[in-house]
C-alpha cells in the first residue's frame, strides 16, 4: 500500500486537508471555510470552536477519500493567532484574536514611549507591533473577565492557533520554534520564552506551551477524534510550511505567498538575521540539533484586495475575473492604489496607514482600478523584495510564487516586470500544505532528507 501524509493547512479564513503520497501527489483533500468576526473597527476575530471543528472535519473526510496508507500528519498554522481557554473543560474564555487585529495599537505606543521596545527587539529579534501574539495575549489576560485569576490561579492555557489545535488533539500543550518566535516572546537564542519580556509584559509562563522542534514528536490524535490515531510528526507557520515546501532550502532563496495577506520569506540559513530596512528575523524551521533562520517581510493584504473589490465595491464578479480585467486595458490612468486596508507592515511598520487610491478623473473605469489594485499588490512586493536584497547584499536572481494569486497571470506578469527577475509559479498551488507534509513525512521516515524532497 502507498504510504502517504496528511497535511493540515489552517490559514486565516480556510482550513485545508491534503493527502501526499511519497511522490508529493496529491491523492485526497477537502476544505472549509471560516468566517472572521469584526465586532469593532479594526478588530478581527475568529471563533476557536469552528476552527478546530473545521480542522477535524477537513481531517476526516480527507482520510476517508484515500486508500493510502497515512503514516502522519503535518500540521500548519497562522502563526500570531492567539487562543486562551480553560484547561478543566477546553473551553476558549475569547474569541481568537487574529494576526489582523489592531485592537493593541495603543498598547505599543504606550510600550515604545517607555523605552520598552528597545528590551524587546534586543530578546526577541522584533519590533513591538499589535500584529505578534503578544500585546493580544496581554489583552485578554487584562481585559476578559476572570481571565489574570484563572491563569495565577493555573486554569488557563493560552497560545497560538497551533497550541489550541495540538492540546485539543493530542492533549498536549506545545508549540514549535517557528511560531513560537512570531510572539514577540520568544528568544532564539536561547529557544525558549524570555523571562524578562514576559515579566515586562505581566504574562505569566505557566499559561504558555512548551516549545520543541518543528520536526518532533507532537503527540498522537486519538482513534475517536478521526477514526484512526495518526502521530503529528511536523507543526510549524503556515508561511515558513511554504518556504520549505518551495524547497527553499539554501540561504538566499526566496518565495512569495499570497494569500489574504503576501509574505515574502528567504532563508537566511543557521545564524540569526538582523535588518536594518523593517524586515522580521524568525525561525524558519528546526529540528533537535539544528535552527534555519529566515527573513520575513508580511503584508498584510494581497488576495483580500481583489475580495474587497468584489464583495464591497462589487467592480468584478469573481477574484478570477480580475487578471483579465486588468489586462483590458493598457494603464491605470495614472491612478494609484495603495492596498494598505489592514495598515501598512513589512518594510513601513505603519499600522496607522489606510488603504488609499488617488488620481481618479471622471475618465476613470472600473478597469483602472482594477489593474491600479493589483499593481498595488506587486508595488508592495517590491517593497519588501528591495528591502531583503539591500539588507543582504545579495540579488534575487528568481522568485517562487505560490498561493490563491499566482494564479492571476496580469499580477505575476506585472510583478516578474517591475522586479526585473524571473517570476516561478509553483506547480503544487498548495505549497504550504505540502510544506508541511513534507516536514512531517522527514519526521515518519517517508523521505530521507532534503536533496531527495528538492527532486520530486
Amino acid at each position: 500500500m502507498t504510504q502517504a501524509v496528511l497535511a493540515i493547512d489552517q490559514g486565516t479564513t480556510r482550513t485545508k486537508a491534503i493527502v501526499f503520497d511519497a511522490a508529493a501527489r496529491s491523492l485526497a483533500e477537502a476544505a472549509a471555510d471560516l468566517p472572521l468576526i469584526y465586532p469593532r473597527p479594526g478588530w478581527v476575530e475568529l471563533d476557536p470552536q469552528l476552527l478546530l471543528q473545521s480542522v477535524v472535519e477537513t481531517a476526516r473526510r480527507a482520510l476517508r477519500s484515500t486508500e493510502a496508507e497515512v503514516v502522519a500528519l503535518g500540521l500548519d498554522n497562522q502563526g500570531e493567532t492567539v487562543v486562551a481557554w480553560d484547561r478543566r473543560d477546553g473551553r476558549p474564555v475569547y474569541n481568537a484574536i487574529v494576526w489582523q487585529d489592531r485592537r493593541t495599537d495603543a498598547e505599543c505606543e504606550r510600550l515604545k514611549a517607555s523605552g520598552a521596545e528597545e528590551i524587546i527587539r534586543e530578546r526577541t529579534g522584533l519590533p513591538v507591533d499589535p500584529y505578534f501574539s503578544a500585546t493580544k495575549l496581554r489583552w485578554i489576560l487584562d481585559t476578559v473577565a476572570g481571565a489574570r485569576e484563572m491563569a495565577e490561579g493555573g486554569d488557563l492555557l493560552a497560545g497560538t492557533t497551533d497550541a489550541w489545535m495540538l492540546w485539543h488533539l493530542t492533549g498536549r500543550h506545545v508549540t514549535d520554534d517557528s511560531t513560537a518566535s512570531r510572539t514577540m516572546l520568544y528568544n532564539p537564542r536561547m529557544r525558549d520564552w524570555d523571562a524578562d519580556v514576559l515579566r515586562l509584559l505581566a504574562i505569566p509562563r505557566g499559561i504558555l506551551p512548551a516549545i520543541q522542534p518543528s520536526r518532533s514528536d507532537f503527540g498522537t490524535i486519538r482513534g475517536d477524534i478521526l477514526g484512526r490515531e495518526l502521530p503529528v510528526t511536523a507543526s510549524l507557520v503556515d508561511q515558513q510550511a511554504a518556504l520549505f515546501g518551495q524547497a527553499c532550502y539554501a540561504p538566499g532563496d526566496l518565495k512569495v505567498t499570497y494569500g489574504t495577506g503576501a509574505f515574502i520569506l528567504q532563508n537566511a540559513g543557521d545564524v540569526f538575521p538582523r535588518s536594518e530596512h523593517g524586515l522580521l528575523p524568525t525561525v524558519a524551521w528546526s529540528t533537535s540539533d539544528r535552527v534555519t533562520y529566515a527573513l520575513d517581510g508580511g503584508i498584510y493584504v494581497a488576495g483580500a484586495v481583489v475580495q474587497w473589490l468584489r464583495d464591497e465595491l462589487g467592480i468584478i464578479g469573481s477574484v478570477e475575473e480580475s487578471s483579465d480585467v486588468a489586462a483590458s486595458v493598457p494603464d491605470t490612468g495614472d491612478v494609484v492604489f495603495v492596498p494598505a486596508l489592514a495598515g501598512l507592515a513589512a518594510p513601513y511598520w505603519d499600522s496607522y496607514a489606510r488603504g488609499t487610491i488617488v488620481g481618479l478623473t471622471r475618465g476613470t473605469s472600473r478597469a483602472q482600478i482594477v489593474r491600479a489594485a493589483l499593481e498595488g499588490v506587486a508595488f508592495r512586493t517590491r517593497d519588501v523584495v528591495d528591502a531583503m536584497v539591500t539588507d543582504t547584499g545579495r540579488p534575487i536572481p528568481r522568485l517562487k510564487v505560490d498561493g490563491g494569486a499566482s494564479a492571476n497571470a496580469f499580477l505575476m506578469q506585472f510583478l516578474a516586470d517591475i522586479l526585473h527577475t524571473e517570476v516561478l509559479v509553483a506547480a503544487e498551488p498548495e505549497a504550504t500544505a505540502l510544506g508541511a507534509a513534507f516536514m512531517a513525512g522527514l519526521g515518519a521516515g517517508v523521505w530521507r532528507d532534503e536533496t531527495q524532497l528538492s527532486t520530486l
